[in-house]
């Protein structure tokens, strides 16, 4: 028989899985195994068995828990970073909605950003609001390095020592907010979520993140929009158009609006997702699942455990 077990890290490093092989027969010379190598009966009460490393679900009005697993480990939690990112630049739009209009230049450190990407060029321009969908639906690394670059002058840096580079600037004013939000197990080094030393967060951090950033309307718009076209201008004058396509796959199931998918090899698949029934809303959080599809199970499963937990029957 065959197997997943996720099996965890220190702090800072996510679980990874272990594929496990259990072969009949080689238990106390190939008989059966004995009644007290069994585990307990599975309980009908109780949370649902998933296959992510650590959860979390809240009540998304108040950012109560209503259950977790793990939910304060501090661990790799790929692109669902972005939430902050966006997080940080909607503030300064609350302030002054014009920045929604301001062209961002797509830059050569933003192009050559590894992994998913939005497939903008260099030169080619862009207003705010649609680098906001770039970010969000196709999960753009590059996007959230453009949005750093453009914004980034505009926050003082993490201390004297760390000169005036915008990037640099963003990430610094990325942790400030988290600091203000309480969230303690997080730190931020990059605005986009890849792999580096010392970035991570937790299940119970992106619940008090998310409660915060889907006050925003703009931010529940985007996250909840499935695919978005847009039309870009290039160095040349020339125009084409992108289409981008929502990573959550939950978005294909009525009553689920967001949030943000992530996934690194560190990681593991990830999923922040917002979901309602009537007018009882929560935020789910799966980290460290072994796939993107496990991902959405484990979500479904844990919303229907906890909208029971609720009072809701269908």
């Amino acid at each position: 028989m065959e197997g997943w077990m996720c099996q965890g890290g220190g702090p800072g490093v996510s679980g990874r899985w272990v594929r496990l092989i259990l072969i009949a027969g080689l238990v106390r010379g190939g008989g059966d195994a004995a009644a007290d190598d069994l585990q307990p009966r599975d309980l009908l009460a109780g949370p649902p068995y998933v296959s992510c490393c650590q959860w979390a679900v809240a009540d998304a009005a108040t950012g109560a828990l209503v259950g977790e697993f793990k939910a304060d480990a501090v661990v790799d939690a790929a692109s669902t970073t972005k939430i902050m990112t966006a997080h940080v630049i909607l503030q300064l739009i609350r302030k002054d909605e014009s920045l929604l209009e301001q062209p961002v230049t797509f830059s050569e450190l933003a192009a050559r950003t590894s992994g998913s990407s939005c497939d903008l060029r260099p030169g080619e321009k862009l207003a705010v609001k649609e680098m906001l969908y770039a970010l969000l639906l196709p999960s753009g690394n590059d996007a959230a390095v453009a949005l750093a670059e453009h914004f980034g002058k505009r926050f003082e840096p993490a201390s004297r020592k760390a000169g005036d580079d915008s990037l640099a600037r963003f990430v610094a004013e990325m942790n400030r907010v988290a600091k203000r939000l309480e969230m303690s197990a997080t730190r931020y080094i990059n605005p986009n979520g890849l792999p580096e030393k010392g970035h991570a967060s937790s299940a119970a951090d992106l619940i008090r993140l998310t409660a915060a950033a889907r006050q925003i309307p703009l931010f529940r718009e985007i996250v909840g929009t499935r695919q978005h076209d847009v039309e870009v201008v290039g160095r040349d004058g020339k125009r084409r158009t992108l289409t981008w396509k929502n990573t959550n796959r939950l978005l294909a199931i009525t009553g689920y609006s967001g949030v943000k998918t992530g996934y690194t090899r560190a990681a593991g698949s990830c999923l922040v997702s917002t979901g309602d029934r009537g007018k009882d809303s929560l935020i789910v959080v799966v980290l460290g699942a072994p796939s993107a599809a496990a991902a959405v199970s484990d979500s479904r499963n844990l919303y229907r455990w906890a909208w029971r937990e609720r009072g809701h029957r269908e």
